[in-house]
């Protein structure tokens, strides 16, 4: 049974390239656990190897929820998930079994663990706002929003316009800051996050390297298998996949492509390190060290934290 105190939610977070997935799969063979994705490009049926999907012979017999759960013409939404995600965490829970939310989406992961309301939408505000980014740029979207929420504007930046017009929308909507909507390190019910911690070097090298298997293994054939469908705007941004339409359209090279998904990726990491690094809660480990030396410090911290182990 259980600690009556223990966390209910197990999540392993972190940057990409990490090794987030390995460790979730161990912890969940330790726990009796079944795996949650929590990251938005794997939510894409047929966008595999792009997105690093653990293979489904690797995942040695663990459960995995939440892939392969959209088409790729289908744009992600964070509310969404965060109601499928909390439908899943019920089922798993009902059966008796530990939920471990893996990924490196942030926002799909707060939204998931804490006390997170999204504000409704407005298709008209939001098409004006997007027509003035298109026409007068994201810089004019940035300053707009720094006068008004200058903490939200520091931390979008001037240049990601999907954000900085949702950021606008929900202030004309709500009447109040886009920082007022945020999640405040409140979990909605009892959780335990861990994370990998791979210095900077280390990380840049494994980013460099799964760049380049991934288009060795056939990132450019399976984009053009998935662009048949159609791409939606969520799955048109994926980092990868955008570097393998320039291939197909002969504007790159398989190696510039490579590279400058590389350069992309790392990118993603660092923003990624960034939001992770501002939540407390968070149980850093060490992720240089070997599989086993990795599972048993986190076995660890679970024990400590009351949650149970099957071996």
């Amino acid at each position: 049974m259980p600690h009556p105190t223990a966390p209910r939610i197990l999540a392993v977070v972190g940057p990409t390239a990490s090794g987030k997935s390995a460790l979730a799969i161990d912890l969940a063979q330790r726990t009796g656990g079944e795996i949650l994705n929590a990251d938005a490009m794997q939510l894409y049926r047929g966008m595999d190897i792009g997105t690093a999907k653990t293979p489904v012979a690797e995942r040695a017999g663990v459960p995995h929820h939440l892939l392969d759960v959209l088409d790729p013409v289908q744009d992600a939404s964070v509310a969404a998930f965060q109601e499928q995600a909390h439908a899943t965490i019920d089922d798993v829970l009902a059966r008796g079994r530990l939920p471990i939310l893996v990924g490196g989406s942030g926002l799909y992961l707060r939204a998931t663990l804490d006390a997170l309301d999204f504000p409704d939408t407005d298709p008209a505000v939001r098409a004006a706002l997007e027509a003035r980014g298109e026409h007068e740029g994201p810089g004019v979207l940035h300053a707009e929003l720094t006068r008004l929420d200058p903490e939200a504007a520091e931390r979008i930046g001037s240049r990601n316009t999907r954000r900085l017009v949702r950021a606008l929308e929900v202030i004309a909507l709500t009447g109040q800051p886009y920082t007022a909507h945020l999640p405040q390190h409140v979990y909605a019910r009892p959780a335990l996050q861990l994370a990998l911690e791979v210095p900077r070097p280390a990380l840049v090298d494994r980013i460099t390297v799964r760049a380049e298997r991934m288009f060795a293994d056939g990132l450019v054939a399976e984009t053009e298998a998935v662009a048949r469908g159609g791409l939606g705007v969520t799955a048109s941004r994926a980092v990868g996949y955008a570097q393998a339409r320039a291939v197909l359209a002969g504007e790159m090279t398989t190696a510039q492509a490579a590279e400058a998904t590389a350069v992309a990726t790392r990118q993603v990491a660092r923003r990624q390190v960034s939001w992770f690094r501002r939540d407390p809660r968070i149980t850093w480990l060490d992720g240089e060290a070997s599989a086993d030396a990795q599972l048993a410090a986190a076995t660890a911290v679970l024990r400590e934290a009351g949650l149970s182990l099957e071996g």
